[in-house]
């Protein structure tokens, strides 16, 4: 891979990590799911799908209005910027307050009824669509070409790799997912990472 591509490869898979790894429903579902080993690879591939859908939309939709508009380059930008730098502060103070994600050890859940839930936990939260389609999708505004396919092609990979991490570590993990401590650790990459990249999208736009 060139480096004109390597470069937003990678800065699109941090942040669809950084976006990802995060305490909440959906994880708590796919978690749960793995450890009980039920219907794992068809749930972290819809979780992983859907995602990958979504940021294709933001990209091939939204991406391109805003790539014509200087005025909504900058005001993704700032907006993406003071966003990340939002989670940013929320997973710092997670650090101060952590909690440990628990999962039920029994309970199967059949096929449909485990599909339909978490595609109810992925569609009818808010924060998927700011997350993939504005976040994302409006970021990739910055790059043109390969470039910008790169970029949404890292935060495609980052979902599937965190989805089937995730579902197919959970019996291995779940002594660490349980501990607040492991949680704080987590929460503080996460902060590290979101701050970095708001402040890069801010020295990217006030940079001369």
């Amino acid at each position: 891979m060139s480096n004109s591509v390597l470069g937003p490869a990678i800065a699109g898979f941090l942040l669809g990590a950084s976006l990802i790894i995060a305490i909440g429903a959906q994880n708590a579902f796919i978690l749960r799911q793995g450890l009980l080993r039920s219907h794992v690879f068809v749930l972290c591939l819809i979780c992983a799908l859907s995602d990958a859908l979504l940021i294709a939309a933001g990209v091939a939709g939204l991406g391109t209005v805003i790539a014509r508009s200087p005025v909504l380059i900058a005001a993704v930008t700032l907006g993406g910027a003071i966003f990340l730098a939002v989670y940013a502060a929320l997973a710092l103070r997670r650090v101060f307050d952590p909690h440990g994600l628990s999962a039920a050890k029994t309970g199967e859940t059949r096929l449909g009824a485990a599909i339909s839930i978490c595609l109810a936990f992925t569609f009818l939260n808010p924060h998927v669509y700011l997350d993939t389609v504005l976040l994302v999708g409006g970021l990739s505004a910055q790059y043109e070409g390969a470039a910008r396919a790169a970029f949404a092609a890292g935060a495609m990979v980052a979902s599937f790799a965190w989805f089937y991490a995730l579902g197919y570590g959970a019996r291995l993990l779940r002594p660490f997912f349980e501990r607040p401590a492991a949680w704080r650790a987590v929460n503080s990459i996460i902060a590290l990472v979101m701050a970095g990249l708001s402040i890069s999208l801010l020295w990217r736009y006030f940079a001369p």
